[in-house]
């Protein structure tokens, strides 16, 4: 009797060992899917910060832009001013304070679009280029096609995004 209860109890702890190593072999894979599912929540985890920094900063450089489109045109409007003015009248006394507010409030305005990172896009003489610049009308000219030969109206970057582009002119041939 002792040899076949023997047998059996051989039997039992073969079989509990087999249900043992095919449960560890179980748990060791549920293991690694849940390793990789740490690892993958942990690399979103770092692409969302990242992506929120890039996010605060951009807002943070770019927080004037709507305030400095709107200042394009005062910036404008004082240039038309001066260009208005007569030169005979510019001569006048009454008038040269005026001229020279106005060429200060233009400087001062110039002096705040620096500190902020704004810059007039250059235009006449360039090559048309249709990241900064906008052709309005083709004008008959000994310059190379494509070339700007007038500026309607200047335009403008803040740090390294265009605010308005320059409506210009381009030559062609004729």
């Amino acid at each position: 009797m002792s040899d076949e209860h023997s047998t059996t109890d051989d039997a039992e702890i073969d079989l509990s060992g087999e249900m043992n190593l095919d449960r560890l072999g179980e748990l060791e894979k549920e293991l690694e899917e849940v390793r990789q599912h740490v690892l993958y929540a942990q690399a979103e985890t770092q692409n969302v910060r990242r992506r929120l920094e890039q996010e605060k900063s951009a807002a943070t450089q770019y927080a004037a832009t709507a305030f400095a489109r709107d200042m394009l045109s005062v910036k404008d409007n004082l240039e038309r001013a001066l260009a208005a003015i007569p030169e005979d009248l510019r001569a006048d006394d009454r008038m040269k304070s005026l001229v020279a507010g106005i060429e200060a409030t233009g400087r001062e305005l110039d002096a705040a679009f620096q500190r902020h990172g704004i810059a007039r896009v250059e235009a006449m003489g360039q090559m048309l280029d249709p990241h900064f610049h906008q052709a309005m009308l083709e004008v008959p000219s000994d310059e190379e096609p494509g070339r700007i030969v007038q500026e309607m109206q200047a335009g403008y970057t803040i740090k390294d995004r265009l605010l308005r582009p320059a409506l210009v002119g381009v030559a062609r041939k004729g």
